[in-house]
């Protein structure tokens, strides 16, 4: 069992594609993609719920591993695509947490939910106007 096992690593090291998927240099940039996928899709929700200190070790966790990726041998350009993608996607999170919490985008956010519900308001009024208007001509013919 074990000279077959080690046969078949034999055979995929010497394959330079196999063994190339079958490394951490392959398997660990493809798992940690989650994380830049994470903030990508954090892009659309509400700037409320960001947290400034998860974000900005994360911007730090990035610029240190796009480093470690390039100075690696050989180097790890799929870490460093990575790394780089969640470098710029923290850091765009990193502006909309300072522009909603410090730069008075909360106040301007508050404001536009106080417009809406006004002008839902006003629309819930004009229907049901609109309603009575059309019950009491239906009550006359």
């Amino acid at each position: 069992m074990l000279s077959a096992l080690a046969n078949l690593n034999a055979r995929i090291r010497s394959n330079k594609v196999l063994d190339y998927f079958c490394s951490t240099h392959f398997w660990g940039p493809v798992s940690n993609f989650g994380i830049p996928l994470a903030a990508i899709t954090d892009i659309r929700k509400d700037p409320e719920i960001i947290s400034g200190q998860m974000t900005g070790a994360l911007v730090v966790y990035s610029a240190v591993f796009m480093r470690y990726s390039l100075a690696v041998t050989p180097k790890n350009y799929l870490l460093f695509a990575c790394h780089f993608i969640n470098e710029s996607s923290q850091l765009f999170q990193g502006y909309r947490y300072l522009q909603y919490h410090h730069w008075g985008g909360k106040e301007i956010a508050l404001k536009a939910k106080e417009a809406a519900g006004e002008g839902v308001a006003k629309i819930e009024d004009a229907a049901s106007k609109a309603a009575s208007k059309i019950k009491s001509s239906a009550g006359t013919n």
